[in-house]
């Protein structure tokens, strides 16, 4: 991997782990940002590529597993922890709250190396989902009002005459709306639309009512 392609936060209040662990990543061309804090982390604008967070469990400031429970729901990349004093309880906590791995000091170039990129890939793939939902939340915005509300209905599996009397629309004007949704929103059949809307969190508000034809 290229430089370029990733970047690793260390956070650490140990000086020359942190040199130490700069230097390691700088040879294998990785791009690193070192942090003697949890606050002197949280205080800078990260870089927006996949990353990683080598996190200390001890901290001046702040424990490590307790910060990670603070960024858990905001925009933070996935941690690799390292410890110099390391115990069970500690570590099932941080891999139960997600963390890649809780590395014990001293630990093996190899190990730490291997959890950064297994830390980098599961990045990689938030990155690529939020930048996909992004564009089925741009192709939603380019609905017209009144196709935001023919996409429900369709995707509940009312037939067409019944999505139409719900709006007191023609079937025909329903078809239109109908057909505009599928290739605004970009979908290859009901069921594609069906599993965007899911992403989208558009909820299914009616039920087919079988009984009619």
């Amino acid at each position: 991997m290229s430089d370029e392609d990733y970047i690793v936060f260390i956070v650490d209040d140990d000086a020359a782990i942190r040199e130490a662990l700069g230097e390691l990543l700088t040879s294998y061309g990785v791009t690193t940002m070192t942090f003697a804090s949890a606050g002197a982390y949280m205080d800078v604008e990260k870089p927006r590529k996949p990353a990683c967070l080598i996190l200390d469990v001890e901290l001046p400031d702040i424990n490590g597993l307790d910060l990670q429970g603070q960024i858990a729901d905001g925009d933070h990349p996935p941690i690799v922890f390292i410890t110099g004093h390391g115990d069970i309880p500690s570590s099932v906590r941080a891999i139960r709250r997600g963390a890649v791995d809780f590395l014990t000091k001293p630990f093996s170039d190899v190990d730490l190396m291997r959890a950064i990129r297994a830390a980098v890939a599961q990045d990689r793939r938030v990155h690529a989902e939020r930048a996909d939902l992004d564009v089925l939340r741009h192709r939603y915005n380019e609905l017209t009002p009144r196709e935001r509300e023919v996409l429900p209905l369709v995707i509940s599996g009312l037939l067409n005459k019944q999505a139409a009397a719900e709006l007191g629309i023609s079937e025909v004007t329903l078809q239109i709306h109908r057909r505009n949704v599928m290739q605004k929103m970009a979908a290859a059949s009901l069921a594609d639309l069906v599993r965007i809307a899911e992403r989208l969190k558009i909820p299914v508000t009616h039920s087919r009512r079988t009984g009619e034809e």
